[in-house]
């Protein structure tokens, strides 16, 4: 009997010894192992590696890759008008998709990167290869903020600071061909409502949701406390940038605003800025929480 119970019990260490880790976690470290692969898009004035040294998305699409994720980053320029950053995007998306050799792709974007994404999936020709579209504090009815800086100027002073931009973004940032002018414009509340969101309308087949973030105190980026508090004035509850009324689009998930301790989670925060320091708000979290969902919804 004794010995029976020994042979048994080498079986049982041989086996947990060489099983997957997968099947003894019950599949538990794949639960970012979406459908399709994943594609981010970063926001207006950053690239996907700012000033190489600086990863936009910090540590987040590590966490989702730990999690069984395919992640790819899309990098166009800081300083540009939508269809430009269309345009690039497009052909990076592409280009992913050979590469992958997939379907389709789960599209994610931040900021002025949900607008860009949008134009290139209603206009652009990608519709067909987009399973989901998810944005993360977008400003799909533009920025009061951006009303403010475009419009209260005369036209030569918003060349100047425009050209100045350009110079800044081209030669410091990297941009290739900037077009600081545009993007402002491009992000202002008529523009958004009255031209860009009528001819780009979602496509049928193609699952959209969004997320807003809001600082309820304070901006914990301290570089967005100004912002947030002329926001407030202007359009109510924001996160430094967008309120969170723009930034609804499609199956609106909910308001991000860190934990109950936390003065509010910023326009920065979401993503993992600045620097992974997001007090009260777990972003590597969020996003495999996210990326989950999209599993589950079969995306």
């Amino acid at each position: 009997m004794k010995k029976l119970s020994l042979i048994g019990l080498t079986i049982l260490l041989t086996a947990i010894f060489l099983l997957p880790g997968s099947v003894l976690a019950g599949g538990d470290s794949y639960t970012c192992d979406t459908k399709y692969p994943i594609v981010m898009a970063h926001g207006m004035g950053a690239s996907a590696e700012i000033l190489g040294i600086i990863d936009y998305w910090w540590g987040i699409p590590e966490a989702m890759e730990d999690e069984g994720a395919d992640v790819y980053i899309t990098s166009v320029n800081g300083m540009d008008s939508t269809r430009n950053k269309a345009v690039d995007f497009k052909n990076q998306f592409l280009q992913i998709k050979a590469v992958t050799g997939a379907a389709k792709l789960n599209v994610i974007g931040h900021s002025h990167g949900t607008i860009y994404t949008r134009d290139a999936i209603s206009n652009l020709g990608i519709s067909g290869y987009v399973a989901s579209y998810t944005s993360i504090a977008g400003p799909h009815r533009g920025s009061a903020l951006a009303d403010l800086i475009m419009y209260s100027f005369s036209d030569d002073v918003v060349d100047m600071l425009g050209g100045s931009l350009d110079f800044i973004y081209a030669f410091i940032f990297g941009d290739s061909d900037p077009e600081s002018v545009a993007n402002g414009y491009d992000v202002c509340t008529d523009y958004m409502i009255e031209t860009f969101n009528p001819n780009t309308p979602n496509v049928s087949g193609i699952y959209y949701q969004s997320w807003a973030a809001k600082a309820k105190t304070s901006c914990p980026s301290v570089i967005l406390e100004i912002p947030w508090l002329i926001m407030l004035g202007l359009e109510g509850a924001n996160d430094g940038l967008v309120s969170v009324d723009s930034a609804k689009w499609g199956n609106f998930r909910g308001v991000e605003d860190a934990a109950w301790y936390s003065v509010g989670c910023d326009h920065l925060n979401i993503v993992g800025q600045l620097f992974g320091i997001t007090p009260g708000f777990d972003e590597n979290e969020f996003y495999v929480d996210l990326a989950s969902d999209l599993k589950n919804r079969g995306y």
